[in-house]
């Protein structure tokens, strides 16, 4: 602790009780921590979802990109490489003409999917109370929000 009472601890609140293991606010000062990394990964909406749609079967690229409104053919192909990378998805190729190349969720990948559903319903849950949160916050500061389709 310093003298004026507040914690020598890097973005750590004065008073708060942390476990290196467990702690938010540690996930910025630890370099050896890859939680932040990790979050940011699965936690990017083209990552969400794919993985909310290969959790129902096996696909192709083309099916995937069909599926997905606004990915690029680039981001989907970092996007799924990323996964695979961190073994969530599993990618097979098929030594044919044209060459097939199916992706599937790994045992993990359909961990995560069932996590990542349980925020959904939550979403879905609170969508409206969110919708007019925002409309009395937007009310309130006087700020015009721009809807995110006409964002270009």
């Amino acid at each position: 602790m310093a003298e004026d009472g507040t914690s020598k601890s890097l973005g750590t609140p004065a008073g708060t009780v942390c476990d290196d293991d467990c702690s938010a606010f540690q996930w910025d000062a630890r370099e050896d921590c890859e939680v932040r990394q990790i979050l940011d990964r699965i936690a990017d909406k083209w990552s969400l979802l794919v993985i909310a749609l290969l959790d129902d079967r096996t696909m192709r690229f083309t099916e995937l990109k069909r599926m997905i409104d606004g990915v690029s053919q680039r981001m989907l192909t970092v996007t799924l490489r990323q996964l695979e990378r961190d073994g969530m998805v599993r990618r097979t190729v098929y030594p044919v003409v044209p060459p097939r190349v199916d992706y599937e969720l790994t045992p993990m990948g359909r961990s995560l999917h069932a996590t990542v559903q349980s925020l959904v319903v939550w979403t879905e849950a609170h969508q409206d109370e969110i919708a007019v949160s925002r409309e009395r916050y937007d009310r309130s500061t006087g700020v015009e929000v721009v809807p995110s389709e006409l964002v270009g």
